[in-house]
């Protein structure tokens, strides 16, 4: 089974399998908003046939907008899979209810229909044709109301793709692989109506080639459903795609004509509320009664469309000023603890820096934050910083007072006042104190070297997070480079200079790092490497863009 994840979403539960993926409720971590996550089969990830067919359909949902359909946040897709981000309905599946409660009464079965072709009806207007109307593929909400999904396998109208469909559901025309037509889902949107009714399928072969026969020449079955709905079914499953309605929104038109007629005109409230009391006796099926545990994630993502929970849903987290004024008060803590004088001028660099510092040892003094040199978002200069020293305000040598960051005088074993000795027989006379130097740090060696959080800001910019692991605390190098490409798996061509930065006082560091591109490519990769080099060699991550045309 395929272990990756899409990078800021949490996983909790399957909603769903097929034989090209599987579906789960996930939450975005930022907003706290549910999705649904669909992934690619990995079987399926490594034939392009499959991961074109993918990319499609999150294309012909990034274009689809209606409420009758479970919407797109993004498609994400990585060298280790692919998934799609969808709107997480809180419904229960047709299907479902058919099983636990039987055959639907026509005026509940009349607005399943409704709600479902209303979904369709939007996406024949923009040319799509869904090819899978199935009970499965249609969910109920507490409300009565009904929604559309999955369109895996949906195309656009007059394509020829061969046969495709599930059997018990299939106009007779999609079992010789005519192109696409919006009168097969009208056949299949009818199909289902039918067994809402009865619940039974119109057709009960007992294999492939018998089913087939029956849809394509046995009579339609309509005398089964009840009398006020048979012109429906009648015209709905017609051999001929002729003699059917044309398209979703003109069988929504007759069904509301026939519903009007035989059940007078409060008859979609009647059905809603029919529908609503039946989803209420099958609470442990709706997403929302199902808890999704919260945590994090450490790969990277890609977007291609925009990000879920934006309005309402979302929930308040701190942004990049409250995060820095956080840090800022927890810096101003350890500065009083260690009573060491605060200086308003150095406060805010400290701070901006300390989303790039370390963490020493327990029991080891951290090292004083290093020179503040913002990352800088574009690639037009090679960035040095130094950690474990401090910018000293009057430039004098490390053994006076100002390289201790503080006014306070080096601490000494002597006590206060001018130190004296007396030589003997000879007047008191000043002692020259003896000082060594200590032996810098060696070098340390690399332990792990991670890339994190690689992500898309802009259209031209991302940002990285980089991790260094070391067995000691002296001096360490990290060079991020950055680079385009048109293909997954090579990290392709050099964008602009790299950044080195320099570390030391601790065992472990974490850097973010921007880079605005300069080069267009449908992938963006970043590599991080260090001196002393690491045993791997370095780390890099790659991402699809935005900016690339996935055709």
């Amino acid at each position: 089974m395929n272990t990756w994840e899409v990078p800021g979403y949490t996983g909790s539960l399957e909603l769903g399998e097929g034989a090209s993926g599987r579906v789960i409720q996930a939450v975005h971590e930022e907003t706290g908003v549910p999705v649904a996550v669909k992934y690619l089969s990995e079987s399926l990830r490594t034939r392009p046939g499959f991961v074109h067919d993918f990319r499609a359909e999150a294309r012909l949902l990034g274009g689809l907008e209606s409420p009758y359909v479970a919407g797109l946040y993004e498609y994400v897709e990585s060298p280790d899979g692919a998934a799609i981000v969808m709107e997480l309905v809180d419904g229960v599946s047709l299907r479902a209810l058919l099983r636990r409660e039987g055959p639907l009464d026509p005026e509940a079965a009349l607005v399943v229909l409704k709600g479902s072709l209303l979904g369709l009806a939007d996406a024949h207007r923009i040319g799509v044709v869904h090819r899978d109307y199935k009970p499965e593929n249609v969910l109920v909400t507490p409300d009565g109301c009904s929604k559309l999904v999955d369109f895996g396998i949906a195309v656009d109208a007059g394509t020829s793709s061969g046969v495709a469909g599930t059997p018990s559901y299939m106009a007779p025309e999609q079992w010789t692989g005519a192109p696409a037509s919006p009168t097969a889902d009208v056949y299949a949107a009818t199909a289902t109506f039918f067994e809402c009714l009865t619940g039974h399928k119109p057709y009960l072969g007992d294999n492939l080639a018998e089913l087939a026969l029956q849809h394509v020449d046995a009579p339609v079955p309509a005398e089964d459903a009840p009398e006020p709905v048979r012109d429906l079914v009648r015209r709905g499953l017609a051999k001929n795609p002729e003699e059917r309605p044309a398209r979703a929104e003109d069988l929504v038109a007759e069904l509301e004509t026939a519903a009007g007629t035989a059940y007078g005109p409060d008859w979609e409230e009647r059905g809603r509320g029919r529908l609503a009391a039946l989803v209420a006796l099958l609470p442990l099926l709706l997403p929302s009664s199902r808890e999704v545990p919260r945590s994090t994630t450490d790969t990277a993502r890609t977007v291609l469309h925009r990000p879920p929970g934006l309005g309402r849903a979302r929930s308040w987290l701190p942004g990049r000023p409250g995060l820095l004024v956080s840090v800022g008060a927890a810096l101003l803590g350890v500065l009083l603890t260690l009573q060491i004088p605060f200086d308003p001028g150095t406060a805010a660099q400290q701070t901006a820096q300390a989303l790039a510092t370390t963490r020493a040892q327990p029991g080891q003094v951290p090292a004083a934050p290093p020179s503040p040199t913002a990352s800088s978002p574009s690639p037009s200069a090679t960035e040095t910083e130094s950690a474990g020293s401090s910018p000293s305000p009057t430039g004098s040598s490390p053994s006076g007072p100002a390289a201790t960051g503080s006014d306070e005088p080096p601490a000494s074993d002597a006590p206060s006042g001018d130190p004296e000795t007396t030589a003997p027989g000879g007047p008191a006379t000043a002692a020259t104190p003896t000082t060594s130097t200590p032996a810098p740090p060696a070098a340390p060696a690399v332990k792990d070297v991670v890339v994190s959080e690689f992500r898309q800001t802009g259209p031209t910019s991302a940002t990285a997070t980089v991790g260094i692991t070391t067995d000691g605390t002296g001096p360490v190098s990290i060079t991020v480079s950055w680079f385009t490409g048109r293909t997954a798996g090579p990290l392709g061509t050099p964008d602009g200079p790299s950044q080195t930065f320099e570390r030391s006082g601790a065992t472990q560091y974490t850097l973010t790092v921007d880079h605005t591109f300069q080069n267009v490519g449908c992938y963006w990769a970043v590599q991080a490497t260090t001196t002393p080099a690491s045993a791997d060699g370095g780390a890099s991550q790659q991402l699809l863009t935005r900016r690339c045309d996935l055709r």
